[in-house]
């Protein structure tokens, strides 16, 4: 397979089962195992690279078909994202879109599909169960009723090798992936610890003759992939905080209309509200939308003074 020019960056899991010489041979023992088949004919395989549906700029999602009747979509994770489904649904409508020219969907005649599987292999230190099933419907507002419906599953396997999930038995490459993280968390991110992470996998016999080929490649993805998580983390936690943020200020303006309809003095809201200045200004504002009745310079106004003495 030609070298594609990307601007992301492969994580190993990527890597190992889609870009890796031993890609395809990796794919069809990981098939076999999720379906309990004997397949031996590599040619079978047909990788497919998903176009990102949310920027990205690690690429971990693995996707293949396997002869004209199944294609899976699958995806490694460190932490599991409730919001799968609905990307795995976006992915699946351009990979059909790629696959049935524009006049088979408009004849008369069915379209014949291949078989959608929808996996995420999840190694993360939080804890986790054994397997779970993500659901596109639990995140829809209202059920669809009568009026059609719409349904996407998504399998979340553990890989952890604490859980011993069955897969793991029947797919030594992936087992061995396992490992090999578990391996590389006991060192750390530090270059040179990873390294040494690396040589204690091969002396181990794990993934050791993929290591031996490409460690320094691998060292350098292990460093791309934690400077990718820490980032998500720092997002994440921006997120959580402003998240946090707006509850408190929802809380403080709950607060304030509530005392407003009970005639307290705007001093004695004041006393309730450790805020600054320019906090107390914005939430007399939104306030005075659900107090119109009283004056609104005269709030802001005596607020402030208060605050002053």
């Amino acid at each position: 397979m030609a070298k594609e020019n990307r601007a992301y960056k492969d994580g190993v899991f990527c890597d190992l089962y889609y870009s890796d010489e031993t890609a395809e041979k990796n794919l069809l023992e990981l098939y076999n195992g999720l379906f309990d088949m004997n397949l031996q004919d590599t040619s079978l395989i047909r990788r497919i690279r998903l176009e990102d549906v949310l920027f990205k700029n690690m690429k971990n999602d693995v996707a293949f078909s396997v002869g004209d009747r199944r294609i899976i979509l699958s995806e490694h994770q460190s932490t599991v994202n409730p919001n799968m489904p609905l990307r795995m649904l976006m992915y699946i409508a351009r990979e059909y879109e790629k696959l049935m020219p524009v006049e088979a969907r408009y004849s008369g005649s069915e379209c014949q599909l291949m078989a959608p599987s929808f996996l995420v292999f999840y190694n993360g230190e939080a804890d986790q169960p054994k397997e779970q099933v993500l659901k596109l419907s639990d995140t829809f507002v209202e059920q669809c009723g009568q009026n059609g419906k719409l349904e996407l599953e998504v399998r979340v396997i553990n890989i952890n090798k604490d859980k011993r999930h069955e897969i793991l038995e029947k797919c030594s490459t992936l087992r061995q992936y396992s490992e090999f993280v578990e391996k590389t968390r006991q060192f750390g991110g530090d270059k040179s610890k990873l390294e040494k992470a690396v040589k204690e996998c091969i002396k181990a016999d794990i993934l050791a003759d993929y290591l031996e080929r490409k460690s320094k490649e691998v060292v350098n993805m292990l460093m791309a992939e934690y400077d990718y998580e820490m980032d998500i983390a720092v997002h994440s936690r921006e997120a959580e905080m402003r998240g946090e943020a707006k509850g408190r200020e929802q809380k403080l303006i709950q607060l304030v209309v509530k005392k407003l309809k009970k005639s307290y003095t705007v001093a004695q809201i004041a006393d309730a509200l450790e805020e600054t200045e320019e906090e107390i200004r914005q939430i007399a504002e939104i306030a005075w939308k659900y107090a119109p009745e009283y004056d609104e310079d005269k709030i802001l106004t005596e607020v402030i003074n208060t605050r002053k003495v």
